[in-house]
């Protein structure tokens, strides 16, 4: 018997007096006693914080195992010990939201922290700290940034270091679960020997499945610690959803997976109920790109680059047949000015809000999305080092193509904004011309970059963080040449980078004042064992009107 059926085993014997009414609901997590009346199966979280409010959430269970209606409240207070309670309120769960709990607790004074929990039949929650965001001037504010955490291929020690931090807020940029069946994308060590494995064992289709998914990952200690320990804003990716979304399709949404938009209804549906993020009214799910006000020091502007609006994505080896030249693939394929990455209502948006940033004096427009907005072009790699390397049979023939393409000066990853260049034009233009102080950040790639970004003349547009993953594998796992040879030919052929770390995981630490932005990468020493060390990076910085790394 494998470890993770050991522990389903262990947690069917301790939910035996809750009878079968519950069934799969019950087994995604269980940490109390088995007579106790209700139970808190997957901790605390809280998100999208206002001046005035944030949204708590929590997870909880009948001890009686009969579904129905559960009722308690949420409380709010400025001590730990809950001695001074300054907003409460009701709240109930059911099992069609999957008995997941999510309120806009109000009544909030800005700029503040606050601990928070919830209380059902007498029964306490653990107890989560949270903070407003601040009214008027800022002298600081701290951001962690991080993406692309994966289950099965190893513990979550970066969440554990960001739990631990001195941080304002964390912003996760997609990838918060991944969609892959037990036996593609893992780590046999971490499901072997750690007990990773993931449930259900197949790629997540319906309901049920994306619910699993999303309890399985919430039973991790670390991630639970990240949750109580700081409000978070989300967005998410590709993963959340399926492999290379774009609006209309998916790279691994195939015939036999059934209709596309009720998976993407299906997908959005649990990602609201289990995620902190304030959600709309309507039962479709309104968009999530939105932004928030942090004093007169920046406005976090969240875009949703995966889904709202993208076309399909383009790629060397199935647009670009024999015998076209690299200059017309990017005129001809490439450079369709109707490409768009965000739709044409998102960018609209987009360019509202960065003028209404300034527009207010607000220092810093804070963009967060999802995939890479500087120019990452195919490094050349001697042929020799290539021959010499074992490169997995899977990503084999991209790297060969892509060697062939790196002398034309070609991008690296069209999945990214490279694939868009006239919506990337678009963008920039938005940030030149109406944004103060522009800071894009990014995730995606599991590895960590810094770009000045810029336009083909040249003009300085704003700098970007790239955070590196959680613990998915990087570019070291399907191009694994020497390390700093890689970064060195990265930098060779990308001019707008600045920096990058191509071979660890961990996450992007970014502090905004009035006079800078600066910005470090957190890597952890292993994620295949709870014993790990940290190591921080010097910090890049970029002066206020600067535009560009210093």
């Amino acid at each position: 018997m494998t470890q993770q059926e050991l522990l389903l085993l262990k947690r069917r014997q301790v939910l035996k007096g809750m009878g079968a009414t519950l069934g799969a609901l019950a087994l995604r997590g269980f940490d109390a006693q088995a007579d106790a009346p209700v139970h808190f199966t997957h901790g605390i979280a809280s998100g999208d914080p206002l001046q005035d409010r944030v949204i708590l959430w929590t997870r909880v269970l009948p001890g009686s195992g009969t579904p129905g209606v559960i009722q308690g409240q949420w409380q709010v207070a400025v001590d730990q010990r809950f001695e001074r309670i300054v907003s409460e309120g009701p709240a109930a769960t059911w099992p069609l939201r999957d008995n997941t709990v999510k309120v806009d607790a109000t009544g909030l004074e800005p700029g503040k922290q606050y601990f928070y929990r919830f209380v059902f039949d007498g029964v306490s929650s653990p107890v989560g700290r949270t903070r407003t965001l601040p009214e008027g001037h800022v002298d600081r504010f701290r951001i962690g940034l991080c993406s692309c955490s994966n289950y099965p291929q190893g513990f979550f020690n970066s969440y554990r270091d960001m739990a631990r931090a001195d941080l304002d807020l964390v912003m996760h940029v997609g990838d918060y679960i991944y969609e892959y069946p037990t036996d593609f994308y893992v780590n046999e060590f971490a499901v072997s020997e750690l007990g990773r494995g993931v449930v259900p064992s197949h790629e997540t289709l319906t309901l049920e499945d994306y619910r699993q998914r999303y309890g399985l990952y919430r039973t991790d200690p670390d991630l639970q610690a990240a949750h109580a320990a700081h409000p978070w804003i989300t967005v998410w990716d590709d993963h959340e959803l399926a492999n290379d979304t774009w609006r209309e399709g998916a790279q691994n949404h195939n015939e036999g997976d059934g209709d596309f938009k009720t998976r993407m209804a299906i997908a959005r549906k649990v990602y609201h109920e289990w995620m902190p993020i304030r959600t709309a009214a309507q039962t479709d799910q309104a968009p999530i790109y939105r932004a928030f006000k942090v004093g007169d020091l920046a406005d976090i502007i969240m875009l949703d680059t995966r889904l709202q609006g993208r076309d399909r994505q383009v790629s060397f080896l199935n647009d670009m047949p024999e015998g076209m030249s690299p200059e017309r693939f990017i005129g001809e394929v490439l450079n369709q000015p109707e490409r768009t990455l965000l739709g044409a209502d998102q960018e609209a948006w987009f360019a509202n809000q960065l003028a209404a940033s300034a527009g207010r004096g607000a220092t810093w427009q804070f963009v967060g999305q999802q995939v890479l907005m500087g120019k990452l072009l195919i490094p050349e790699i001697p042929k020799a080092v290539v021959e010499q390397t074992a490169i997995p049979p899977w990503s084999r023939r991209w790297i060969e193509v892509g060697q062939q393409l790196a002398p034309y000066g070609m991008p690296l990853n069209l999945d990214a904004w490279d694939g868009y260049p006239a919506a990337r034009q678009r963008a920039f233009d938005s940030l030149l011309n109406l944004a103060a102080n522009p800071v894009v950040v990014a995730g995606d790639t599991h590895n960590a970059w810094a770009f000045n970004l810029a336009t083909d003349s040249g003009d300085a547009v704003g700098i970007e963080v790239g955070c590196p993953g959680i613990n998915s594998p990087g570019i070291e796992d399907w191009f694994p040449v020497q390390t700093g040879l890689l970064e060195r030919a990265f930098l060779k052929s990308s001019p707008e980078l600045v920096a990058l770390d191509c071979s660890q995981r961990g996450w992007a630490q970014i502090t905004l004042t009035p006079d800078a932005v600066t910005s470090s990468w957190r890597f952890v020493s292993t994620v295949l064992s709870k014993q790990f060390s940290v190591a921080e990076t010097p910090a890049l910085q970029c002066l206020a009107g600067a535009r560009k790394f210093s």
